[in-house]
């Protein structure tokens, strides 16, 4: 097959983001950590245990955002730490006796599941995006 006039262009590598679209991207990530925690406290409960599925494949789904967008460690970090520090204001109970999450092993599993999935996206690999790296060996 030959590439014609309709034939699509390849696509280049991504860049790297500068420094200035980096620390926007930490900002935004930082703010939508705080909703994340939030209504995932609200959905775990609600739904057991489809709810706690749901809230845990949204955490993790905002860290591993983070590190691909940002493509360094601190895209799971910023965002890591406004979730821990929102669900921890949320779990805490409060003179009137009010806090968000239920006795059971729902809200254990969300915060566990939380840490963990930020540990685990801070972790990955970073491999550098390259055509080079996307050939196949060997042929």
């Amino acid at each position: 097959m030959s590439a014609g006039k309709g034939a699509a262009p390849v696509p280049e590598p991504s860049q790297p983001l500068g420094r200035t679209a980096r620390i926007v991207a930490y900002v935004v990530l930082g703010v939508l950590a705080a909703p994340v925690g939030g209504a995932g406290a609200l959905v775990q409960a609600g739904w057991f245990p489809g709810g706690l599925l749901l809230a845990l494949a949204g955490v993790a789904a905002l860290f591993l955002g983070g590190v691909k967008l940002t493509g360094t460690r601190l895209g799971v970090a910023v965002p890591g730490a406004v979730w821990l520090v929102t669900v921890m204001m949320l779990s805490s109970a409060r003179p009137e006796g009010d806090f968000l999450f239920a006795a059971g092993i729902g809200p254990y599993i969300y915060l566990l599941g939380g840490v963990l999935a930020g540990v685990v996206c801070s972790i990955l690999p970073q491999l550098p995006s390259s055509a080079a790296n996307d050939a196949r060996l060997g042929g």
